[in-house]
């Protein structure tokens, strides 16, 4: 039966699992029921969703250790954080060592192929371990950025073992095809851009759960709040934490120039290489993800009320993309090693 299960496919299934994971952690944070189950791996002392509101103020006059200033949770909330455990708990974390073993009892999977393996079982260890700590600590802004960096660590070793697995079977799709002699120029380019594209997130997630920062640049609607900051292009900065927005736009301004400069410079050198297209048309998806983002993140901006703050779901979509374009961009990177450059010698390729 296991003979059956095609390790290229199941690892595909775990990458889409695994992002709406990551799209389930964001709807945790935007409706702040990150700790609408205060305990670990339980859930008010019990295996379910449905805690009523007086059992769970009864539980924590029991457990007077635990954090209930946003208590009592409805339950959506409680169901948001607990549906969150469930899918990686029982069914991703399963189902990733039954790949790792596939994988290894494969005579056709190399070494690199089984190293992938090896950490994508680490990796959703260590996940599990980040998401108790993120917990015992009430969900700090620094915990659960962190706990987002190890989420997309986990997705990348997936996409690694993915392609590795692509590679070993001679099943490498045509849309990842690369020119060697363009990959080799781009290859650390595209790191640059993949490392800042990730800053500029891990920097907006900071942002995102840090009290007041969302406001950090006012809410007066355009220009005033949004490109600019207070009605000033430059601020001097005197808490991180409080003006940690404006950080994050200064990354993201220079991302954003970044990316466009990539995607003109790739425009001109495409048809001087084979398959230069195709190394086009990813630069150009993930400089068009950026910029999407930064008008959501305009948006976000715009949205704010009195009545009623934010529309957060603009918030959960800045997320989410901003997660897809450095995803976008370590996939390229990743393609560049695993199968383009594999086995190559670089030397002779210039």
């Amino acid at each position: 039966m296991l003979a059956r299960i095609s390790t290229k496919t199941l690892t595909a299934g775990l990458i889409a699992i695994t992002f709406l994971v990551i799209a389930i952690g964001g709807v945790i944070r935007i409706y702040d029921a990150g700790v609408s189950c205060p305990d670990w791996p339980q859930c008010f002392g019990t295996w379910t969703f449905d805690v009523s509101e007086e059992d769970q103020m009864e539980w924590y006059e029991n457990n007077p250790g635990y954090d209930d200033r946003l208590a009592p949770y409805s339950t959506f909330e409680i169901f948001t954080e607990w549906v969150h455990r469930l899918i990686a708990g029982t069914i991703l974390g399963p189902l990733v060592l039954l790949n790792w073993f596939l994988v290894r009892r494969d005579d056709e999977s190399n070494t690199a192929t089984k190293m992938a393996a090896n950490v994508s079982v680490a990796l959703i260890v260590w996940q599990g371990l980040i998401g108790w700590f993120t917990v015992e600590m009430d969900n700090e802004h620094w915990t659960v950025a962190l706990h987002l960096a190890s989420a997309l660590a986990f997705e990348l070793s997936l996409i690694w073992l993915w392609l590795c697995i692509s590679r070993d079977t001679n099943e490498m799709p045509k849309w990842i095809e690369f020119d060697p002699v363009l990959a080799t120029r781009w290859k650390n380019r595209i790191a640059w851009l993949g490392f800042g594209s990730f800053i500029a997130l891990f920097a907006g997630v900071f942002v995102a759960t840090t009290g007041g920062a969302n406001t950090g640049c006012g809410v007066n609607g355009f220009a005033e709040s949004w490109p600019l900051c207070h009605g000033k292009l430059f601020n001097t900065i005197e808490n991180l934490e409080d003006q940690s927005q404006i950080i994050h736009r200064w990354i993201v301004a220079i991302v954003e120039i970044a990316l466009l400069a990539a995607a003109w410079v790739v425009m001109k050198e495409q048809d001087q290489h084979q398959h230069g297209q195709i190394l086009r048309n990813w630069i150009w998806t993930a400089t068009g993800l950026f910029l999407l983002n930064v008008v959501v993140g305009a948006f976000y901006i715009f949205s704010w009320t009195a009545d009623s703050g934010f529309e957060e779901w603009l918030s959960l979509l800045h997320l989410l993309l901003a997660s897809l374009t450095f995803l976008v961009l370590a996939t390229v990177w990743l393609s560049t090693s695993v199968g383009t450059l594999y086995d190559t010698n670089v030397e002779t390729l210039e």
